[in-house]
């Protein structure tokens, strides 16, 4: 369990008890919650619960997703390397699965990179109905938004200062910066890429989601030897 809080320092003891349990562990929350406080770990506050967003003449403009694939967000995150030089990460996510589905990163993103990005993504997923963003400019440049009306997505820009809009997103993005970057020194951008894809590896195969019943978004396959094909 301690080791488990050092490696995850902004787990609670919920999704330690989950990898614990996966592990092998037989262990209910509440015996960790016990233990938890008696080694004087930390226990995160709950975050309160957020209502729906209504315009002025009461209609609801929040798009919830229903199904995968159904929304898909993204959004830039701003880090640095060792030598204070910028760099940036362009993070898309499933709404629903809550799966991260992509990270670029690079010194410099803009328009055409958000294009790849997605391109690559509806060749290996398909296309989503509706792709949510902010409205900065990579975002609602006239190239990305004709791309992607051409391949038959909708686009659902958020209202200009309405980061709250866009909330799948920016709490993945909060996570990302509290358990990932706030902790790691990048000596070079290479070495930003391959920690963060690890990273999000981790994040869609291995990390428990309250919101998910504490499973991950994407779990691993695991196949029984006697079910694996036998090579010649």
């Amino acid at each position: 369990m301690t080791e488990l809080a050092r490696q995850f320092g902004s787990y609670g003891y919920r999704r330690v008890a989950v990898l614990l349990r996966a592990s092998g562990w037989q262990v209910s929350d509440g015996r960790i919650e016990r233990l938890w406080r008696r080694e004087g770990l930390k226990v995160p506050l709950k975050q309160p619960k957020k209502g729906r967003l209504w315009l002025n003449d009461g209609s609801c403009i929040r798009l919830r997703p229903e199904y995968r694939n159904h929304v898909w967000s993204y959004d830039f995150v701003h880090c640095r390397t060792d030598d204070g030089k910028a760099f940036r990460t362009l993070n898309i996510l499933d709404e629903f699965s809550r799966e991260c589905l992509a990270i670029r990163v690079k010194r410099k993103l803009n328009s055409t990179d958000v294009i790849d990005a997605l391109t690559d993504l509806f060749i290996l997923r398909g296309t989503p109905a509706f792709v949510r963003s902010d409205n900065g400019p990579e975002f609602v440049a006239n190239n990305v938004r004709a791309w992607i009306e051409a391949v038959r997505a909708k686009t659902a820009f958020i209202e200009p200062g309405s980061p709250w809009e866009n909330g799948y997103v920016e709490s993945f993005n909060a996570r990302m910066r509290d358990e990932l970057l706030n902790r790691e020194i990048f000596y070079s951008v290479r070495e930003a890429q391959i920690i963060i894809e690890g990273w999000r590896k981790h994040y869609n195969t291995k990390r428990p989601h309250s919101s998910l019943g504490y499973r991950p978004p994407a779990p691993e396959t695991i196949i029984p030897m006697e079910m694996r094909p036998v090579m010649h």
